[in-house]
């Protein structure tokens, strides 16, 4: 039996709309609860229905959009208890899988611990002029740090649950758009550091939970973005 495979074509083009739809969501082109409708999308990007699909199953699949029972697609409603879900699925699951990469790392995953903090640590935080603002150099490497503190742990289907859950906390995030007060990110991520590289798992566990919970409790309260403004 002869399988069939998306054509390149089709496959760069749904490529291309995915990453469209990732950034547009992220940036707040869309407001939170927006219908995605694909016909709506086909159009606009001059694509077929099949390809606005495609990407769009994958953008849900990131935890970006929900797939509504006979509704179509919608960007997440805005609500803490949905943020609540998603920092209680971290703070259960990331100091486990940091524990088990502080057991499994080896020398070279020590070097990108390193590596990765030491760019944190020297990218600046806010947009020059936008000080509420977190820029996208500062976010892309907040991301990296953490992810490699748990790459030791060389488990695949572990780190692809982390890329979903941090998407999605990453989304309400930008969605808060200021800064959480009375907290010092930069020693979090320094105690982070050099508790996983002293291979101290109990402290390590101890300061990701730590850093999780400041995250979810100075996202609570936080002023609702607005909606999307007509053209």
């Amino acid at each position: 039996m002869t399988q069939t495979s998306t054509p390149p074509g089709k496959q760069m083009l749904s490529e291309q709309i995915y990453a469209h739809l990732r950034d547009a969501i992220m940036r707040g082109t869309y407001a939170p609860g927006d219908a995605l409708k694909p016909q709506d999308l086909a159009k606009e990007q001059g694509v077929s229905l099949a390809v606005v699909r495609e990407a769009l199953v994958r953008v849900v699949g990131e935890g970006l959009a929900d797939r509504l029972p006979n509704r179509g697609f919608a960007v997440p409603a805005f609500s803490d208890r949905r943020w609540q879900e998603i920092a209680e699925a971290r703070r259960t699951i990331e100091p486990v899988v940091l524990r088990m990469s502080i057991e499994r790392g080896d020398v070279d995953w020590e070097a990108r611990v390193r590596a990765a903090h030491h760019r944190l640590a020297r990218t600046p935080v806010y947009v020059p002029g936008e000080g509420e603002y977190y820029s996208d150099a500062w976010a892309e490497a907040h991301r990296v740090f953490h992810r490699t503190l748990l790459e030791g742990c060389g488990n695949p289907a572990l780190l692809e649950t982390f890329d979903r859950m941090w998407t999605a906390s990453e989304l309400t995030r930008r969605w808060s758009a200021h800064r959480v007060s009375n907290r010092d990110g930069v020693a979090e991520h320094r105690r982070l550091e050099e508790t996983a590289l002293a291979r101290d798992a109990d402290a390590a566990a101890e300061a990701l939970t730590r850093h999780l919970t400041l995250t979810a409790v100075g996202l609570t309260d936080r002023p609702r973005p607005e909606p999307a403004k007509e053209a």
